[in-house]
This record gives structure tokens, C-alpha cells and sequence, in this order.
């Protein structure tokens, strides 16, 4: 049986399509031909990419009477034009690339990829993708230079512990982390050079003193001439990284100060805190109205599988696919710390990762942290409420969960035989 279709044929009659570059831009214009019904007039035009030209440019579109522009997010380079139409008024849409890619067999130029995305924007053929406003927009630049110089530490650190690998020092053994409190004054009095195992021993704080004689063996190595210039150097620099990433802490704490009271709800949740609630606002903004449910914010940031079926059969492994990757970043480090807590996402990593692995429970607790986001902040109201960790066996049928205890026991050749308690 013919059905209605639920979209609607619309054409954008005032639409214009940018290829952009590093230097130069091409823009594709298609308006109405007047007295001409159904036809339509195209202008294919060149650009530098100077803020100058983007002001004629803004200027010509509006003369035209375009309301809506269309680019792909090439790089970083499609942000100064965004900025500059979004600036002046027009309806500005950027779109994933590969929701454009021209077809096969079709030759490919600037002025041709701009006439193919104008003639496919104008059907409303593609979706926008999200930018946000320009309040989140330097929040995000904020954010995501933290998370930047983060994994540049980490790397500095990791250098220090394959220095010591190398000079048969074994701290990393002993200590947990060669950069708390204990670690690092051994490695500044080892960088400042002390090279009595003994000595450096003694620099260890409050537990670390119960392992004194294991420190003293893991000192013992060859740590020369060679290995003496580098910790400094490294060191130096992980401080020099510690205060940028404090300064930044700051900085984020300020301007998050508008919308205190949205961090304050997810920081609620448990292994987010301040810092990651205001990545997580950084990265999918204030007004979830942008995503009509909680499942279509997890399926923009990939934390859901991904749809792939031909001839009825289900297609690939059912993976999520790469999505942002400073959301998934935070997402996974804050599932990691919800499960080392008693809360319900605590409780429901646990249950995950003993059936089918720590990667998997991470993605789905990450999904769930991510809907809980989405409900508080698209109702000021909210708040969090844990479950708490006993929530899933309170669910379980008691009768259900007798029956399996007494197949375990039976399983290991015991007879079982149930009396009530008093």
C-alpha cells in the first residue's frame, strides 16, 4: 500500500554553497529565475580567504537575497567564514564532508564541489551539523587546550619513567605513582645528583616509609653521566605544564560562571566532576533542544551502535563508530571513576565487565552518564539521584535468585536442602 511519506519537498530558493581552502574559497549561488517558473539561476564565484573579501562576500549574498550558506568543515579553515556570515545574519549550516562526497565517476574541482553541495543543499538533501554558540565556542577552546596539554604531560611523564627503565632504576615498581608526593622528591634529589640508593630512599613520605629497604634495591642501577641531563630537563617541564593547566582550571572556572548552576547538577554525578562537567558543556552546549532525546545525543557522540543492515542481515560488529573524541575522552575517564565508586554506575560497570569486558562496560556507562547529562540539563529543575548500588539484586526475583545459588552449589556436588530462618 502507498503511504505518505513523512518528509515534505522543499526547495531553499536563496541558497549559496562554499568550497573552502586555505587561500581562496569558491561559492556557488542558486536563486529563482524570475518570470521563469521552475528554473533556476546559478552564480559560480572565487574568494580569497581574507577577512576583507568575506566582508564583499557577506555583502554580495545579502544583495542576492540569500538566507541560507552552506559549507563543509574542511579543516579549521571553515571557521573564519562561518563566523563572518553567522556574524551578518545568514542561516549558516556546516556539513560532515562524507555527507557530501561527490559521486563516483564524476570529475572533481573547487567550482564543481561547490555547485554539487548548492544543488544539494538547496533539496535539503543534508542535515547540519552542530556548532555551538560563540559562548561555548570559547569555552570549548578553553577545554580543549587543557585536555591538549594534559596528554602532552602525560607524555613527559612517560619519557621520565623510560629514562629510569633505562638506568635500571625500578621505582615504577614500587611506588604506584613516580610523580606523588614521595616519587618526586626522590626524583628532583636524583636529578639534583644524589646517587646513594639509601639516600634517596629516605625521601619517601607517610607509606612509602614501610617500603624503605624495596626502594633502596629499586635505586640500585646505572644511572650515569648520560642519564643526569634529561630529569631536569623533563621535570622542568611538567612543572612548567602543571601551572599552564592550573592557569586553565582558573580560566574555565570564570567562564563557566554564567551557568554555575548546570556544572553544579553534573557535578553530581558520580566521576564527574567540575572540570569534566564543563568539558561536557563545552562539547554538546547548554540548549538541549539541539537533540530531541537522550538517544540522539548518545548517537551524535557515537556511544550507540551503529545501524548497519542489508538483505535483513545485521551488518559489521555492531561498533559505535568515532565520534568526537574529547566527549568520549572525558566520558570514559569519568566512567572509569564511577566504577571505583558504590553508586548505581559503579555498580553497573561492574556487572558489564564481568560479562563482556572493561571496553565495553566503559562505553556503556559513558552512554549512560551521557543521558543522565542530558536530563539535567534540559530541565533546570533536575537533579541526580543515585540509584544506589543495590539496585539490580533488590530487582532480581527472589525466587529467581534461589534457584540459581542452589544450581551453583549443586553443580559443585552438594545436596541442598532450604529451611526458612526463624
Amino acid at each position: 500500500m502507498l503511504e505518505e511519506a513523512a518528509d515534505r519537498e522543499e526547495i531553499i530558493q536563496r541558497v549559496a554553497a562554499l568550497d573552502i581552502g586555505k587561500a581562496e574559497l569558491t561559492c556557488c549561488v542558486r536563486v529563482p529565475a524570475e518570470g521563469r517558473p521552475g528554473r533556476r539561476l546559478q552564480e559560480v564565484q572565487a574568494y580569497p580567504a581574507m577577512t576583507g573579501s568575506l566582508l564583499r562576500l557577506a555583502g554580495h549574498l545579502r544583495c542576492l537575497g540569500v538566507t541560507r550558506v552552506v559549507m563543509e568543515a574542511t579543516s579549521d579553515y571553515w571557521k573564519p567564514v562561518f563566523y563572518v556570515l553567522e556574524a551578518h545574519g545568514f542561516d549558516t549550516w556546516l556539513v560532515n564532508a562524507k555527507d557530501v562526497k561527490h559521486l563516483p565517476g564524476r570529475p572533481k574541482t573547487g567550482r564543481l564541489d561547490a555547485v554539487w553541495l548548492c544543488t544539494v543543499a538547496e533539496r535539503q538533501m543534508i542535515r547540519p551539523g552542530f556548532v555551538p554558540p560563540p559562548e561555548i565556542r570559547r569555552l570549548r577552546d578553553v577545554t580543549r587546550y587543557r585536555i591538549d596539554l594534559v596528554a602532552v604531560r602525560t607524555a613527559e611523564k612517560q619519557r621520565v619513567e623510560k629514562l629510569l627503565e633505562d638506568a635500571c632504576i625500578k621505582l615504577g615498581v614500587v611506588a604506584s605513582d613516580i610523580f606523588g608526593v614521595s616519587g618526586r622528591a626522590m626524583l628532583d634529589a636524583l636529578a639534583a645528583g644524589e646517587r646513594n640508593p639509601k639516600a634517596l630512599a629516605q625521601f619517601a613520605r607517610t607509606r612509602m616509609r614501610g617500603k624503605i629497604s624495596v626502594l633502596e634495591e629499586a635505586f640500585t642501577g646505572h644511572f650515569t653521566g648520560h642519564h643526569a641531563f634529561l630529569p631536569a630537563k623533563m621535570l622542568a617541564r611538567i612543572d612548567g605544564l602543571n601551572a599552564d593547566i592550573a592557569e586553565l582550571d582558573a580560566r574555565i572556572e570564570e567562564m563557566t560562571a554564567p551557568f554555575a548552576s548546570a556544572v553544579q547538577r553534573l557535578d553530581e554525578i558520580p566521576g564527574i566532576g567540575r572540570i569534566a562537567a564543563a568539558v561536557i558543556i563545552a562539547e554538546v552546549g547548554l540548549d538541549m533542544a539541539r537533540f530531541p532525546a537522550a538517544s540522539h545525543l548518545a548517537s551524535w557522540a557515537k556511544f550507540a551502535p551503529g545501524v548497519k543492515e542489508s538483505a535483513g542481515k545485521k551488518k559489521g560488529k555492531g561498533s559505535t563508530g568515532h565520534g568526537n573524541r574529547y566527549l568520549a575522552r572525558v566520558l570514559g575517564e569519568a566512567a572509569a571513576g564511577a566504577a571505583r565508586t558504590g553508586s548505581f554506575p559503579g555498580e553497573r560497570y561492574r556487572r558489564i565487565a564481568r560479562r563482556r569486558g572493561a571496553k565495553k562496560a566503559v562505553v556503556a556507562v559513558g552512554r549512560s552518564l551521557l543521558v543522565i547529562a542530558w536530563h539535567l540539563l534540559s530541565d533546570p529543575q533536575a537533579r541526580y539521584a543515585d540509584l544506589g548500588s543495590d539496585f539490580f539484586s533488590q530487582r532480581i526475583n527472589p525466587e529467581r535468585r534461589k534457584r540459581a545459588h542452589i544450581h551453583q552449589l549443586e553443580a559443585l556436588g552438594y545436596k541442598v536442602t532450604l529451611e526458612p530462618a526463624a
